[in-house]
């Protein structure tokens, strides 16, 4: 039987931590079938990102066409994009796709690198987010994108009010760098569609690919048929049991570990 297949639109990690390393990962660990589609190359391990180089609009494009016009997808997931190009080039190939689409506006690394320019912000804005389900933005990126400074629990019903009002049908905004629990607020803006998901604070720093797995079990949730907060709040449970395991590897931070439950 054919598993539901998950495409990731993303940068590769050469540390194997995250992006399309840690989609693809997550993937396996929740039974759907991953393809990929490289936006960009980066030099990266545990210390940071020594260097990132996108691949051409046309590169991404086939690939993607290549993928979706043969195989099918019931979900894609997309993360580092880096220029303006890209944004509009993904934005473009999301949007006449009939599958559900989860964004991970991705615009730093853990480590604090810039992974998106300047000059791409406002086609996040204005093409990427109008095209996505599920938009997953954490604080720095909320702020990146709408000015909103989350400073507590409190901010963030604004800080997904601002997101919405790009387009996106819900929005996930992660609260994982405020203090205490890590509480996050999924909304599509109504007030039963409001969801508050808390998760006991791990002591552990290693936590290099946490966006890109919680998006990519978003939407693997999706592909196998879950509604958005089904599917956001398995990917919660998911991504927590990740972090509690995650180990160290090399000098700096090391990953979450995408097959704790294997190991359990």
């Amino acid at each position: 039987m054919t598993p539901p297949r998950v495409l990731t639109v993303a940068g590769s990690d050469s540390g194997g931590g995250a992006g399309i390393q840690a989609d693809l990962k997550t993937m396996l660990a929740l039974g759907v079938h991953g393809m990929s589609v490289l936006t960009a190359v980066t030099a990266q391990n545990s210390l940071g990102v020594q260097g990132v180089w996108a691949l051409p609009a046309e590169a991404v494009r086939a690939q993607y066409r290549s993928v979706v016009d043969d195989i099918g997808v019931q979900a894609v997931k997309t993360g580092m994009l880096g220029s303006a190009e890209l944004v509009e080039t993904v934005a473009e190939l999301i949007a006449g796709t009939d599958a559900p689409a989860v964004v991970d506006p991705v615009g730093v690394s853990k480590h604090g690198d810039a992974l998106l320019a300047d000059s791409a912000l406002d086609a996040v804005r204005t093409r990427l987010l109008p095209a996505a389900t599920v938009a997953t933005p954490n604080l720095d990126e909320v702020r990146q994108l709408t000015g909103v400074q989350v400073e507590s629990e409190g901010d963030l019903r604004r800080a997904a009010d601002a997101v919405l009002a790009f387009g996106p049908r819900w929005v996930l905004i992660k609260g994982g760098h405020l203090a205490g629990d890590a509480v996050d607020l999924l909304t599509d803006g109504t007030a039963a569609g409001e969801y508050r998901l808390r998760a006991p604070r791990h002591d552990n720093r290693h936590t290099h690919g946490t966006g890109c797995t919680l998006a990519s079990a978003i939407a693997s949730g999706l592909a196998r048929g879950l509604t958005v907060p089904e599917a956001v709040a398995a990917a919660k449970e998911y991504v927590t049991g990740a972090i509690a395991a995650g180990f160290a590897l090399g000098a700096g931070i090391g990953p979450v570990d995408h097959g704790w439950r294997f190991s359990a």
